[in-house]
């Protein structure tokens, strides 16, 4: 074993080491989606002396975090999100309007002396209802939040409604309300009460005992509140006061109620989707490279260990979106395995005397420019989708970069140390056809010699993909986008009932219940889901009583509302990411290969998302943050199919200068094929899996990227190539400089000599 390969040996023990230590030792974070929960993003608001900016929203975060740690949520969390934005997480929770209610609220709390009512209040004095509804005349605050260290609900057996808050003091707040108390104990009648006010109401105005003297008032640094609170109240009560008072104002924009049994049949659906796309997956590579294919699928394995440990090392939030990129990922992390096989029997074909071991070695090498080409793109499609997109949209982005990151250390670390290990042990079995490297399958070498002329007919495919594209968009405009709630803003209810219900009478249910205008529509085998644009929870209440006498009990299994401004920062945003998706792959393919593989690849790559876009128009599928993510993934996967074919292009050309180019780039297209084809099928396994085993929201993703990895394969074939094709008519760049390539044409092999058949 060379010494190249010895560090790549230890290398790779080194990663699963690593990876086994934190895939066992820590636990995957799961988003709500998953476990189930409320997510509610707030937005600040300007106030009159303090304006909502970077530094007022995080002080913000600091008040609602401690309410939320005063609540008794675990696992919880609030980050911000842009200058004014707050996502709050909060596992478990399922009554929405309760913890907005309690996040929402400004919590000003004061405390002022209760003045003799003469009708007519000073300045700085005002009338006000007390929790009796008497009103009463109240001075200036005595005492504010600032002087609140902690609050707690106490059940108190003595107080009428048997519950009540105690409230310890910090700073001078003790003194302060020393001298509070102890005014309070030399007046008569109401004048001993002290005014507990919380955001402009009196939640409490008790009476100073008369065993307090008058000028001593409550000494200890501590007081209690009663009222007639309940268990929930005194304890909502508690986490305000101890929260202590937001600096802005803020405003609930989104709120979203996922039931955990939608998790757990999510996770179970993408668990499954997995087994079996691997187990597919790894049968038809081995079908095709046998002994190097089973190395290969061993080092699949590995790339889903490396994968999973980065998601918990890094702590991730496993979302949906990202549960089916990650498993998306494994169909794609065989890719840099075929581009390697396919070059090792490329070399095994030009040098038949060549083994295994040098023939994988070589392939390796070759492949590594397309392999990091199709990474990089890839990765750029991650990275867009965690700058520009939000919400669950995002750890798609942070899960698919894990993978591609993954697939690379599993393609050229893992599988090249199995495959060099395995043809160094076994050199004669390796180099037989039972290694999977002996030479080019019948349909290689019938492409190689025979193949037809595609760029011949140029003008004809370009004119198919043009036709494809005006049918596409003739959906797009004829009937419309169906935007998801994310983009539209509004509230989306899903419910589950004791019994089936036919849509139709849902539907009239939901009418009577005074929405004639909601949209009322099926999700899954019998769940129903309605989203309409304004529903508050006591209209969502009626509509879930109507369903409920329908269909013998409806349970809420997913509840989300989103403010108008979240929907339109979210159609931006989308239009953002996919122009700026376009100009930063225009670039990059510029800066490696030409300007005109670039304009073909960008191009065949628009022709892709308007295709897959105009049929969700045309189906009437619906436009969300799944299919933004399924529609970004599509463009690191039609550039992936170009880059792979313009690799090949430019690497025959240096070979061949001053050949006609547009056969030259027809022997690249057909050289390329069976690795299109091979690894188009191992993505096509774990999205079938996906389409036929994952809920909705899974299953319309797999249908989007189903449709999108066959007419990827199709345009980097009949119109990214074409494109290129014509525009080198105007190109006064040179050819490119040879970098390698095989010594010589392939040599005909005979039948006894075929490898695996393509």
């Amino acid at each position: 074993m060379t010494r190249a390969n010895v560090v790549r040996a230890v290398l790779a023990f080194a990663v699963l080491a690593t990876s086994f230590y934190f895939a066992w030792s820590k636990p995957a974070r799961l988003g709500l989606d998953l476990r189930g929960g409320t997510q509610i993003v707030l937005e600040t608001q300007d106030s009159p002396t303090v304006k909502a900016d970077r530094k007022s929203t995080d002080r913000a975060r600091e008040v609602l975090q401690r309410r939320v740690d005063a609540l008794g949520v675990a696992e919880s969390s609030i980050t911000r999100s842009g200058d004014r934005r707050l996502i709050v997480e909060l596992p478990d929770v399922q009554d929405p309007a309760q913890a907005a209610a309690t996040l929402g609220r400004i919590a000003q709390l004061t405390a002022h002396p209760v003045l003799p009512n003469t009708g007519k209040p000073a300045q700085g004095q005002r009338l006000i209802p007390d929790e009796s509804g008497q009103q009463i005349l109240i001075g200036p605050a005595a005492l504010t939040g600032a002087g609140v260290g902690s609050a707690s609900a106490v059940y108190d057996p003595q107080n009428i409604g048997g519950w009540a808050v105690n409230v310890d003091f910090k700073g001078g707040g003790g003194k302060t309300w020393e001298r509070l108390t102890a005014k309070a104990a030399c007046a008569a009648g109401d004048e001993r009460r002290i005014a507990i006010v919380l955001d402009g109401k009196v939640i409490s105005s008790p009476q100073v005992t008369g065993s307090v003297p008058c000028g001593v008032g409550i000494t200890g640094g501590s007081t209690q509140i009663t009222g007639s609170f309940g268990a929930d109240e005194a304890k909502d009560l508690a986490a305000l006061i101890e929260g202590g008072s937001l600096p802005v104002p803020v405003k609930v924009i989104e709120q979203r109620v996922i039931g955990p049994t939608l998790g757990d049949e999510a996770i179970d659906a993408s668990a499954r989707a997995a087994v079996i796309g691997i187990i597919l997956t790894g049968l038809f590579i081995v079908a095709v490279y046998r002994i190097v294919g089973l190395l290969a699928t061993v080092a699949l394995a590995g790339y889903a260990l490396i994968s999973y440990a980065a998601l918990v090392a890094v702590g991730a939030t496993l979302t949906l979106p990202g549960l089916a990129g990650f498993v998306l990922a494994i169909g794609m992390a065989i890719d840099a395995n075929v581009l390697a096989f396919e070059r090792a029997r490329e070399e095994r074909a030009a040098a038949p005397g060549r083994g295994a071991r040098a023939a994988l070695a070589v392939g390796f090498d070759k492949a590594w420019s397309a392999i990091a080409d199709s990474a990089v793109t890839t990765l750029l499609a991650g990275g867009l989708l965690f700058f520009l997109a939000s919400g669950p949209v995002k750890g798609f982005g942070v899960t698919l970069t894990i993978g591609v990151l993954a697939s690379l250390v599993s393609a050229m670390l893992l599988s090249r140390v199995l495959t060099d290990a395995a043809a160094a042990r076994f050199p004669k079995l390796t180099r037989g056809r039972a290694g999977g490297l002996a030479g080019a399958g019948r349909i290689r070498r019938w492409l190689e010699e025979s193949g037809p002329d595609l760029m011949k007919r140029g003008r004809l495919w370009l004119g198919i993909s043009g036709l494809a594209v005006v049918i596409a968009v003739t959906g797009i405009f004829s009937r419309g986008l169906n935007f998801g709630v994310e983009f539209t803003g509004g509230r989306l209810v899903e419910y589950s009932t004791s019994r089936h219900v036919d849509i139709d009478a849902a539907r009239a249910a939901v009418s009577d219940a005074g929405f004639p205008r909601a949209v009322v529509q099926t999700s899954g085998k019998d769940d129903i889901s309605v989203r309409t644009s304004d529903l508050t929870n006591e209209q969502e209440k009626r509509i879930q009583d109507a369903l409920a006498k329908e269909g013998g009990g409806a349970a809420k299994q997913r509840d989300e509302l989103i403010g108008p401004s979240l929907g339109d920062e979210l159609r931006k945003k989308a239009l953002i990411a996919l122009g700026v998706a376009l100009l930063v792959q225009l670039a990059y393919l510029t800066i490696r290969f030409r300007w005109t593989f670039a304009t073909g690849s960008v191009l065949a790559m628009f022709h892709d998302i308007a295709i897959v876009t105009g049929v969700f128009a045309w189906l009437g599928k619906p436009i969300d943050g799944v299919f933004l993510a399924a529609l970004l993934t599509i463009i690191g996967y039609s550039v992936n199919d170009s880059v792979v074919v313009f690799d090949r292009v430019r690497e025959l050309w240096g070979a061949e200068p001053k050949g006609r180019f547009a056969a030259i780039a027809n022997r690249g297209v057909l050289q390329t094929v069976p690795r299109t084809i091979n690894t188009g099928m191992g993505a096509l396994f774990i999205l079938a899996a996906l389409a036929v085993l994952g809920g909705d929201s899974l299953r319309d993703f797999a249908i989007a990227l189903l449709i999108g990895i066959v007419v990827g394969t199709y345009s980097s074939v009949f119109t990214a190539t074409p494109i290129a094709v014509a525009l080198e008519r105007y190109a006064k760049a040179p050819p490119p400089q040879r970098k390698g390539g095989p010594s010589r044409r392939p040599a005909r092999r005979s039948a006894n000599d075929s490898g695996a058949v393509v």
